[in-house]
């Protein structure tokens, strides 16, 4: 039996100096009250009330009990409310993981207005791209581009990034545009592939997947530089189009092989299986899911600081 049941019967029964009108405020019947006042005392090896057949009072050990348990019964009960309140009205602290290149997407602008709206709930972001464990880590939820195979989390897709090839113009007069991803491989190319893994580029032919090897000019375990080197002239980058829009809308990137780009890559939530979420969790995960259907222009991220020294202004992305 629970002990903050015992404590509870045992405080009743001091207050009323009865245990058939404690066990009628209790709903109870007297016998179980009676139990649960022998199962403290035996536990405590000390006897609580002095019973005669017209009263019960307290002993000393009983006045120490009732005493110092009723703080802990006022303790219990304000962390009761608090909980009931947060499984029902979003608030509280959510810790969320992310990959830096979401960064430069409307990500933030999003996190901030589920803010606005929530203004109980606060973030922890862990802006990393280490695969964390959610459960270990007390990660709430995980933002990750691409496919998740941890089969204990619960996983839900959220929009599809779509992915544009991309130079300068001055880089394609000099070494020709491409008219099929095959002939990247002749191409200086800079690359995302995470550690130890081998550079490629994923299309689509036909309907068929289609692998492109490469020899980088650049590699790097993350997008966040890429978009700089390129302007230089440097060569070819294949990269989430919410992140080139900006260079390509201004016309300092131009883009090649658009009929073959992949249209496979998605960006997910994830979050462990838990039998109950939290009221921000599940408020977080609805506002995301809604939000993400419709990407605004005006949340598109801010183009680079090469790209305005250049003179140029990006226009409105219309879609």
């Amino acid at each position: 039996m629970d002990s903050l049941d015992l404590i509870r019967a045992f405080r009743e029964v001091a207050q009323r100096s009865s245990f058939a009108a404690a066990a009628r405020a209790l709903d109870l019947a007297p016998a179980s009250v009676s139990k649960y006042v022998a199962a403290l005392e035996a536990r405590f090896g000390v006897r609580l009330f002095n019973r005669t057949t017209r009263k019960v009072t307290l002993t000393d050990a009983g006045h120490l009990l009732y005493e110092r348990t009723g703080p802990l019964l006022e303790i219990v009960a304000l962390a009761q409310n608090e909980l009931l309140e947060r499984a029902s009205r979003p608030s509280g602290k959510l810790t969320i993981s992310a990959p830096y290149v979401l960064m430069q997407t409307p990500t933030p602008a999003l996190l901030g207005r589920f803010l606005s709206r929530y203004p109980d709930v606060s973030l922890q972001l862990q802006i990393t791209n280490r695969l964390v464990d959610l459960a270990e880590e007390g990660v709430d939820l995980a933002l990750r581009v691409g496919p998740i195979p941890d089969a204990n989390l619960v996983v839900r897709r959220l929009m599809r990034i779509e992915r544009s090839v991309a130079a300068t113009p001055a880089y394609w007069r000099k070494h020709g545009k491409p008219t099929h991803p095959s002939e990247l491989d002749g191409h200086r190319t800079l690359v995302v592939a995470p550690p130890d893994h081998a550079p490629v580029w994923e299309f689509t032919d036909h309907g068929k997947p289609l692998t492109v090897h490469l020899q980088p000019l650049v590699l790097a375990t993350d997008a966040t530089p890429l978009p700089a080197l390129t302007l230089h002239d440097l060569g070819v980058v294949y990269l989430s189009r919410t992140i080139l829009e900006p260079y390509l809308e201004s016309g300092t990137l131009a883009e090649v092989l658009a009929d073959y780009a992949s249209h496979d890559t998605w960006l997910y939530a994830a979050y462990a299986q838990r039998r109950y979420k939290s009221a921000a969790l599940t408020a977080l995960l609805a506002f995301l899911e809604q939000e993400t259907q419709g990407i605004k222009p005006e949340f598109l991220p801010e183009p680079h600081a090469a790209l305005r020294q250049s003179g140029t202004r990006s226009k409105p992305t219309r879609r």
